[in-house]
């Protein structure tokens, strides 16, 4: 049965999507777990060590004492029972073997993007490109990074035509359910339905 879950449905069963949130260290990927989450967020963060401050480079992020080691895991539930689990990725390179485990099942992915440090998002795009998973960039508009606008977000990080592009606030509940259903949506339309 396909669906769209912002039309009333006659039958309002639970439609249980797993969602990916992925990107560079430090983009906020945590931050966007916790504030669009109803129930108290896992999350596996750790102390940064010197070792880990050298490896992940202080640019931008030199004030961010502690870093997911696992995952974050939360779930927020949209109109029509639509009950969203998103699995937050590590950021470090280091840790990106955990991906595999964590995309299983997943109906799609947001790649959370930082313009002060676009490359960061290399990674994440290409592992959702190399696996077909549809995946919406979201560029986290911190207070202390350039503007720029989707058309040169889109050259830069050298994204399909196809692939939506939607600025938020990472620590804003409205704009991150506004990038939940944006995922959402274009997942609908790349597959048709949820299993």
């Amino acid at each position: 049965m396909s669906f769209t879950p912002f039309e009333p449905q006659a039958d309002a069963r639970p439609r249980a999507i797993k969602i990916l949130i992925a990107g560079g260290f430090g983009a906020g990927k945590t931050t966007l777990v916790g504030t669009a989450s109803e129930i108290r967020p896992l999350r596996t963060e750790s102390g940064r060590s010197s070792y880990g401050r050298a490896i992940d480079g202080p640019i931008g992020v030199d004030s961010k004492e502690s870093t997911t080691v696992a995952m974050d895991f939360g779930r927020v539930t949209l109109p029509n029972n639509v009950m969203l689990y998103l699995f937050g990725t590590p950021g470090q390179r280091r840790f990106w073997f955990m991906w595999d485990g964590l995309a299983r099942g997943a109906a799609g992915a947001i790649v959370l993007a930082d313009t002060r440090r676009l490359p960061d998002c290399f990674g994440a795009i290409d592992y959702f490109e190399q696996r077909g998973t549809p995946f919406v960039v979201a560029v986290n508009c911190f207070d202390s990074a350039p503007r720029y606008g989707e058309a040169r977000v889109r050259v830069a990080l050298d994204l399909d035509p196809g692939v939506p592009i939607i600025m938020c606030d990472a620590r804003s509940r409205e704009s991150v359910i506004q990038v939940l259903i944006a995922v959402v949506a274009h997942a609908l339309r790349l597959n048709g339905s949820f299993a």
